[in-house]
């Protein structure tokens, strides 16, 4: 049998950028993002030599580059500051009184920080910092909702060289425990709770039981946020305010190596204890700010949403990190995007004249499955691009996105990267990318994927097979914290001098690549290896489905069967639209794709940054209990309602 993945999607349809935003854009012609790619592929040391003038050093490197995957570092030598970076460049200039960051809360609250009033805040909390004993090296745990103290306390953190551990807010207290003693942080930084849906998420309580088992943690900082009632411990718990009033706004930024370690950021895999993925100041500041700028095509005048929560990587790179670095205003929201209404996106988008917005296949799914009437109710013209995160996004989401959100006139970037690139790798360039519903195209100047078999071993054109990166970039991560080992294991084991952390894909005659998904969704149905992405694809292309999620389970005669669990825009299934559904996915990618098994279900188990979790599915499609790590599933009770419906 051969190894590489069959692939059974067909997509045809192209779109080139509107002529005026190539006109316009930073990457504007395909000469000129060749001769980038070519140079970078051909003098990797000279082309991030020249690039690297894009940040503030306080002392030049002296060399760009030392040794090779998996053991790399990069502008060895250099000092810099990512704080320094992302504000005080800009308090010399016009930017000082531009708007950094708008925050919007959930109940409708609002505050805009200038550049020059988030640097004040973010000196005044650096020094708090200083005060409590944290000194450089020190990790700092950050629990917290979607408030512009987050954003804060990062910059602070980066800006006295403290390696922050930020914990999404949707993380029970045992898992933050786990992170608080793999990290062994000194310090967290909390809130009483924060706004989801219109109740509330109460964070300090979970923090109270995490620190019971969390022997490192000496202080705790708290942001009042709703008010509520809380117990604050004598000589542990600080809150806030009280902790900044008097404090000065002086605190030249640290001077830090290139390599010194910005952020350790926790992955959890279907088993085993979570991984923290680290990385380090100079190599992942530059790759968040220049493809912030190429990607985005980040100017002067736009209004930036990413509306990823920052517990997760995405928020670290595009709504903090790679916007402040450039100048940008980043629009920061802490709640959801249904409440208290299936509009509230598009409200906000119309409020701010919101021009860049990137959001998640899942939250697009959505969208269509709420209605086009929300969006069509607001005013959305402000908008010139689109882009995409988290996960592959399937042709007919894109194909409403392009339409209904974007007008039929804005570029859509679909980016590919994950946690540990810590940038974006392979995504439409957009002022020069023909896009193809569900590519993410091709990779950005600095990155060389390949698409490789299970043996290493380079794959034909449109083969489907294991993604991989041939060479180190500066963005990726450095090891994973206190298990350097598991970290050459992890990503290096599999494929000896070869970066591969999970995806399958392949790779078009033009050159575009399609990823498929985790290699763990591959199935092996009667001998082909098939792509569940793709198998889910052909279901959204029904008029009827709004989403849909395919795992595997055993099949006496196939090896495996494809159990599809779909959700309908309107109304319920039944053993009809059944029939009519096998007969359209036959009919999409052919009889091999033939789902032995589909159940209707009004919502699919997802995390709350927004991603189905796939595992429990294939457990409860295998019928059996479901282990690992369940503290991110936004709703406990899909898993019970689904099993009811067995």
């Amino acid at each position: 049998m051969s190894n590489a993945i069959t692939s059974v999607l067909q997509e045809t349809r192209k779109f080139p950028p509107p002529a005026e935003f190539t006109a316009a854009a930073h990457i504007s012609s395909e000469e000129q993002y060749n001769a980038m790619w070519n140079k970078a592929k051909d003098d990797p040391e000279g082309f991030w030599s020249e690039i690297s003038k894009n940040l503030d050093w306080f002392q030049p490197f002296t060399k760009v580059l030392e040794g090779d995957m998996p053991e790399t570092k990069w502008f060895v030598g250099g000092k810099l500051n990512v704080s320094y970076n992302c504000l005080d460049r800009h308090l010399t200039t016009w930017r000082k009184n531009k708007a950094a960051i708008i925050w919007e809360g959930e109940p409708g609250d609002s505050r805009i920080l200038t550049y020059q009033e988030l640097h004040r805040e973010v000196c005044k909390f650096a020094n708090v910092l200083k005060k409590l004993g944290v000194v450089a090296g020190d990790r700092v745990t950050l629990y917290m909702p979607m408030i512009p103290e987050l954003a804060i306390a990062m910059l602070a953190c980066s800006r006295i060289g403290a390696t922050h551990s930020i914990i999404f807010g949707g993380f029970s207290s045992d898992a933050v425990a786990d992170r608080n003693n793999d990290a062994q942080c000194k310090l967290m930084i909390t809130a009483d709770g924060g706004w989801r849906r219109g109740k509330e998420v109460p964070l300090k309580p979970a923090v109270d039981e995490a620190i019971k088992k969390s022997p490192t943690v000496e202080k705790v900082v708290v942001v009042k946020r709703t008010g509520s009632d809380v117990t604050m411990v004598p000589d542990r718990d600080y809150w806030w305010h009280d902790l900044m009033e008097g404090v000065s706004a002086d605190c030249p930024a640290a001077e830090l190596d290139s390599e010194h370690p910005l952020f350790i950021l926790y992955t959890s895999g279907s088993t085993g204890k979570p991984k923290g993925v680290l990385h380090t100041t100079a190599g992942y500041l530059l790759g968040a700010t220049m493809t912030s700028r190429w990607v985005f095509d980040l100017k002067d005048e736009d209004t930036y949403w990413c509306t990823a929560d920052i517990g997760w990587v995405t928020g670290h790179s595009y709504v903090v990190y790679g916007p402040l670095a450039n100048g940008a205003t980043s629009v920061m929201f802490e709640g959801a995007p249904n409440w208290p209404h299936e509009g509230r996106f598009w409200e906000l988008i119309e409020k701010y004249r919101v021009s860049i917005f990137y959001t998640a296949p899942t939250a697009i799914r959505a969208f269509i499955k709420w209605g086009d009437e929300w969006p069509n109710k607001y005013d959305l013209s402000s908008l010139r691009l689109l882009g995409s995160v988290g996960e592959p996004i399937n042709p007919e989401a894109w194909m409403w996105y392009h339409r209904v959100i974007g007008g039929e006139r804005c570029p859509i970037v679909d980016t590919w990267w994950q946690t540990e690139t810590g940038s974006i790798m392979i995504s439409p360039l957009p002022g020069i990318t023909a896009t193809k519903p569900g590519s993410c195209t091709r990779p950005l100047p600095g990155i060389v994927p390949a698409i490789v078999s299970e043996k290493g071993e380079p794959l034909e054109a449109n083969q489907g097979g294991l993604l991989v990166m041939t060479k180190p970039w500066p963005s990726m991560l450095r090891t994973l914290y206190g298990d350097h080992q598991r970290f050459q294991d992890v990503y290096f084991g599999k494929l000896p001098g070869l970066y591969f952390a999970g995806d399958g894909a392949r790779c078009d005659e033009d050159g575009y690549y399609w990823v498929m998904g985790r290699v763990d969704d591959v199935l092996n149905v009667a001998g082909h290896r098939l792509s569940t992405m793709e198998v889910e694809s052909a279901l959204v292309s029904h008029p009827l489905v709004a989403e849909s999620a395919v795992v595997g389970f055993p099949h006496e005669i196939k090896g495996e069967g494809l159990c599809c669990f779909v959700t309908l825009k309107t109304g319920a299934g039944d053993e009809t639209l059944k029939k009519d559904l096998t007969s359209h996915v036959r009919k999409q990618i052919g009889a091999v794709a033939t789902p032995d098994q589909i159940r209707f279900t009004n919502s699919l188990p997802k995390t709350r940054s927004g991603k189905i979790m796939r595992r429990l599915l294939r457990d409860i499609a295998a019928g059996r209990e479901s282990g690992g790590d369940t503290t991110t599933l936004e709703d406990y009770t899909i898993l019970a309602k689904l099993r009811d419906e067995e």
